[in-house]
C-alpha cells in the first residue's frame, strides 16, 4: 500500500505505526493470538477479567498470545490455545479444531487471531490464569447467554464483541 512505515512507539507486545495518513497498532516480533470458542452440553465457557484499556472488567472468550515468551517463540498457534483454555479456565479440550484466521478491528488494529473451537472438554482445576490474571470463569448456558450477557453489561463489564456470534444461538 504505502512505501513508508515509521515506528512511532515500540514496547515488548504493541507497536504504534504511520503509514501516509494511517495510524494503526500492530503486536511486535510477530506475536499472534488463539481465542477458544468452548462449547460443551449446551453451555459456553466465557472468562472475566479487568482489562486496562477500557478500566473495567470484560467478558470474553478464552483466550491468549502465541509465542509471546522467549523460551515458545516458535509455539504452535494450536498448542497454544489449549494451554490457553487450560489456563484460564480449568478445561481441556481433547480435540482443537482450527476455524481460521480472523481480524478484529483492522481499521485500527493489524493483529489476526487464529479462531479455535474447543471439543472433548475435560475439568482439570479452577482455572483463573497465570501471573495475577485473576480471571473469573463463567460456564453459561447457551438458552441462558443473552440474559447473562445483559446482566453483566448493567454491573458495567465490557463485551467483547466475539460474543455477538452466540446471540443468534442463544
Amino acid at each position: 500500500m504505502f512505501d513508508n512505515i515509521e515506528i512511532m512507539w515500540e514496547g515488548r507486545f504493541i507497536t504504534a505505526k504511520r503509514e501516509g495518513k494511517w495510524e494503526y497498532v500492530s503486536r511486535s516480533r510477530g506475536i499472534k493470538a488463539a481465542v477458544i470458542l468452548a462449547v460443551d452440553d449446551g453451555h459456553v465457557l466465557l472468562v472475566e477479567q479487568f482489562r486496562v484499556p477500557l478500566g473495567k472488567n470484560c467478558i470474553e472468550l478464552p483466550a491468549g498470545l502465541v509465542g509471546d515468551h522467549d523460551d515458545n517463540a516458535e509455539e504452535n498457534s494450536a498448542v497454544a490455545a489449549i494451554r490457553e483454555l487450560e489456563e484460564e479456565t480449568g478445561y481441556r479440550a481433547e480435540v482443537m479444531t482450527d476455524l481460521g484466521e480472523f481480524y478484529s478491528s483492522p481499521g485500527m488494529v493489524s493483529e489476526s487471531f487464529s479462531l479455535f473451537r474447543a471439543e472433548g472438554l475435560t475439568r482439570t482445576g479452577v482455572g483463573g490464569g497465570v501471573d495475577g490474571e485473576d480471571i473469573t470463569v463463567h460456564r453459561v448456558a447457551l438458552h441462558a447467554l443473552s440474559d447473562f450477557i445483559d446482566r453483566k453489561r448493567q454491573e458495567g463489564a465490557g463485551i467483547d464483541v466475539r460474543l455477538m456470534m452466540f446471540l443468534k444461538l442463544a
